[in-house]
């Protein structure tokens, strides 16, 4: 059995975004797994780190809780539509704030690089778009999941084991919807 944390990273819960992240889950959970879900559509709190990280201020519960979340889970899958060629800003700022020096990582004196406090779990990414898959990956750069899974993910020690890329959205019809939905329910 897995312990899973689902973080969904779309403001608007009736999108497509939101119901592949949905149909990840109730997949995960009719295999046995354990799922905890972040659904940044029904969650507030302030993404900005008023002051970096010379200052950190009070994490919002839901934020603390979201730290509990994925520090039991083992792998995380995050589900994101992909704006301006990389993330929203809600999901950048929940990651600014719950991905923090000594919970996700820290400098040790007289030590180059950082400590990876969140080794050992591993991720997937799933971002929509409404470029066509092959010209954000080859042409513009594939840049939100490389943000991912090299600043923040592997930054922190997550490996990742999986990029989906979906679109382009703005073409699909009802059937390549319900196509897509499907396919949440086959990754791992």
């Amino acid at each position: 059995m897995k312990n899973i944390l689902v973080i969904q990273g779309h403001s608007d819960p009736t999108s497509l975004t939101h119901s592949l992240a949905k149909s990840y889950l109730e997949a995960q959970e009719a295999k046995g797994n354990h799922v905890s879900f972040v659904d940044l559509s029904e969650i507030e709190f302030n993404p900005i780190l008023e002051k970096g990280y010379k200052e950190i201020i009070p994490l919002e519960e839901v934020l603390l809780s979201a730290q509990a979340s994925l520090k039991e889970a083992n792998h995380i899958a995050i589900f994101y539509p992909t704006w301006w060629g990389s993330l929203p800003a809600k999901l950048k700022g929940f990651f600014d704030r719950v991905f923090l020096p000594g919970f996700a990582f820290k400098f040790e004196q007289g030590q180059s690089f950082q400590t990876k406090l969140l080794k050992g779990k591993t991720a997937t990414i799933v971002t929509t778009m409404d470029t066509p898959p092959f010209f954000y990956k080859y042409v513009q750069g594939n840049l939100g999941p490389k943000l991912l899974k090299s600043l923040i993910l592997g930054f922190s020690g997550i490996k990742t084991k999986q990029t989906i890329l979906v679109g382009p959205v703005r073409n699909f019809n009802d059937h390549k919807t319900r196509s897509w939905i499907e396919k949440m329910k086959y990754i791992d």
